[in-house]
């Protein structure tokens, strides 16, 4: 399993939300490319960005600070946050972000999803989020009106083949991850399946890998310290 410490940036600094809330943006770290080195220090190969900004402005916000992460930290970048249409999606893609990740585009725009997994393969994901099973959307701020499994299993048929997944009542509130939702999701699809929000400890870190899943998303437990990154990178492998 692949683990992906976490940064979002909000004003273009490193925060963290608490169950998506944005006025409870708690800012972690100084500067996003000193916590991506000191991410990649201790083993991590990928890390997981999000232009919180972005994601409620539907477009490009904190787009020269990613791509910095992205030249500069040695790093493989996934990054969600914003990416609304398809110059969004090269402008990414061709300065160094390894996948982008959809959320309300996918949600909202299904033939630009479409077109985009079409033209970027694997390097286009879809983000999940979710709040009673119920798919969220612009910056989580809305209902998107389906279940999370239905709309997994629409995005499966497009062609996705990664889903990050996240329950947002979990996302930031050091309470462990929504395991049934994602057995069920793991279930229900034949993508691979990122887990984020809620992982807490070294325990949810061997949990999620004894599930199988592709991968998990760590974030304010890596800055609160409940667990260590890298003990969670070697039970990943394990």
């Amino acid at each position: 399993m692949l683990i992906f410490p976490a940064i979002d940036i909000k004003d273009g600094k490193c925060v963290r939300l608490t169950r998506g809330d944005f006025d409870t943006a708690e800012r972690v770290a100084d500067d996003a490319l000193e916590t991506a080195l000191a991410f990649r220090a201790a083993g991590a190969r990928w890390l997981h960005m999000v232009d919180l900004d972005g994601a409620v402005a539907g477009r490009r916000v904190n787009a020269p600070l990613f791509t910095r992460v992205a030249r500069e930290s040695g790093l493989e970048v996934e990054l969600g946050g914003g990416i609304r249409d398809m110059a969004s999606a090269d402008y990414y893609l061709e300065r160094g972000i390894s996948r982008v990740i959809l959320g309300s585009a996918a949600l909202q725009d299904p033939d630009f999803l479409r077109a985009a997994v079409q033209k970027h393969g694997e390097r286009v994901a879809v983000g999940i989020d979710a709040m009673d099973g119920r798919v969220r959307a612009e910056g989580w701020l809305t209902d998107g009106g389906t279940d999370y499994i239905a709309f997994a299993k629409r995005m499966e048929a497009m062609g996705v083949r990664t889903i990050v997944f996240t329950d947002i009542s979990k996302d930031g509130a050091l309470a462990g991850p929504n395991f049934e939702q994602l057995a069920a999701l793991q279930e229900a699809v034949s993508c691979d399946i990122v887990a984020s929000g809620g992982v807490t400890t070294i325990e949810d870190v061997r949990r999620l890998a004894e599930m199988g899943l592709y991968g998990a998303i760590l974030g304010k437990a890596l800055y609160k310290g409940t667990l260590s990154l890298a003990e969670a990178i070697a039970i990943a492998l394990a």
